[in-house]
């Protein structure tokens, strides 16, 4: 097992996301560092879901097939190489955070898997979830928060 890891550089874990990343910004995706990935992976998945939405759990960035290898995510990155799955709004993008009133949670959540799954850029998150079952070695997550000025 290695001390899997996430962080960015943009906020800190509990920590307000800042505005550039948010809809009522440039909304894209913030940097992102990973560190401690277990040799044993064969794959990493992330998932960004916001657990405060009045509607239930929003997703709003899926993220597939991600090398083992990688150690950062860049700012606004395209992905290359890893699929990026379906957000609640049916596109294959990140979505900004974008509470309807209040502050949210952000959650970003890290998989480190044993194989690689057999998804799709049209997976969503509930297939990812399920598809992951039995195979997540190590996970962390990161929480940003977000209220809209």
């Amino acid at each position: 097992m290695g001390d899997l890891s996430l962080i960015s550089p943009a906020f800190n874990h509990m920590g307000d996301i800042p505005r550039k990343y948010t809809c009522q910004g440039e909304e894209i995706s913030p940097p992102l560092i990973i560190s401690g990935v277990s040799q044993e992976a064969k794959s990493l998945v992330l998932i960004m879901e916001d657990p405060d939405a009045p509607i239930g759990t929003v997703t709003h960035w899926v993220i597939c097939h991600l090398d083992p290898k990688t150690n950062e995510i860049p700012e606004g990155s395209s992905l290359e190489g890893a699929i990026v799955g379906k957000n609640m709004m049916r596109k294959k993008k990140y979505m900004g955070p974008c509470p309807p009133k209040g502050k949210h949670r952000y959650f970003f959540k890290l998989f480190a898997l044993d194989e690689k799954l057999s998804l799709d850029s049209k997976s969503r998150k509930k297939k990812v979830l399920k598809t992951m079952e039995g195979h997540i070695i190590e996970q962390t997550e990161l929480i940003g928060t977000y209220i809209k000025q």
